[in-house]
């Protein structure tokens, strides 16, 4: 591992992640979980803008809920990842070398689409680029698949392997 990548999960020896860390985790996934459930909403914006049409208030504050929410996720995202650098994380359970590296690359990941996505959406939106947006909406299956990993590896180690990693990510106390 290179110096930066093994910093972002050893840098802490407390057991759990900042306050600040947590509440940036819990802030993107109910953001995230919003894009997802009302994401298809700038859709409807756009056709009726490309039709000439003056959007009704429904439709023009879900459209631009859904612009201003992914920019939010964005910049808390590149928060998240600054804090994440300089504060590094705590260290990793001890498992099986499998598992290390699934957990590594399921963080690359979530990071390369909380990134990717807000990106590829704005330069469709405001871009017009057709691409962007293609990549924007293939990427909403992977983002699903990904958080369903996600709570599955949460409920394993909490139900399985019975230790305390969920308690790192957890807003009630550590």
């Amino acid at each position: 591992m290179s110096h930066i990548s093994s910093s972002l999960h050893t840098g802490r020896t407390s057991a759990s992640y900042s306050r600040a860390q947590i509440l940036l985790h819990w802030l993107i996934a109910a953001l995230v979980v919003f894009q997802l459930i009302f994401g298809e909403s700038i859709q409807d914006y756009g056709h009726v803008l490309r039709d000439g049409q003056v959007p009704d208030g429904l439709v023009w504050l879900m459209g631009n809920l859904h612009i201003w929410v992914g920019v939010a996720v964005l910049a808390l995202t590149l928060l998240r990842l600054s804090l994440r650098v300089r504060l590094g994380a705590p260290q990793p359970p001890a498992l099986a070398r499998h598992l290390r590296l699934t957990m590594h690359a399921t963080y690359v990941a979530f990071y390369v689409l909380l990134v990717a996505v807000p990106v590829t959406g704005l330069l469709a939106w405001y871009g017009g680029i057709h691409l962007a947006g293609e990549v924007h909406e293939t990427l909403k299956p992977v983002f699903i698949v990904l958080i369903g990993l996600h709570v599955a590896a949460a409920l394993y180690h909490r139900f399985v392997l019975k230790d305390d990693v969920m308690s790192r990510m957890s807003l009630f106390g550590r």
